[in-house]
């Protein structure tokens, strides 16, 4: 069985429909809130690796937190985007799903898990 992390945030429509597509394919993951507690540095660090094409993609651009923080994502070291990160967990893209310790996937679109898990 795979080790999942599954941080999510309660109220986020498009969480609760992950983890109800986990559930139905009989997955064990741990749930996190990733409000209280944020990715681990290295799990966003692998965020940072595995989409380092766009770095706004390990962000929760649609949100509030994200807007009002108005810097140019492009200009900071991935130690700075981490640290940002780490300070509001609000700003991360969200679901986000650490599996094997090693594998990344930032919301959730229905295809690419069944790829990934199936």
């Amino acid at each position: 069985m795979k080790k999942i992390n599954f941080y999510s945030y309660l109220k986020c429509s498009t969480c609760r429909k992950a983890a109800k597509w986990l559930d139905k394919q009989d997955f064990e993951y741990q749930l996190i809130d990733i409000v209280k507690e944020p990715p681990l540095f290295k799990y966003l660090n692998i965020a940072l690796e595995q989409y380092s094409s766009d770095k706004k993609r390990v962000f929760n651009i649609r949100g509030k937190a994200f807007k009002s923080i108005n810097l140019d994502i492009y200009s900071l070291s991935r130690e700075e985007i981490i640290q940002l990160l780490l300070s509001d967990g609000k700003l991360i893209k969200r679901p986000f799903l650490v599996y094997e310790e090693k594998k990344v996937i930032l919301g959730f679109n229905e295809i690419e898990y069944a790829k990934q898990f199936m």
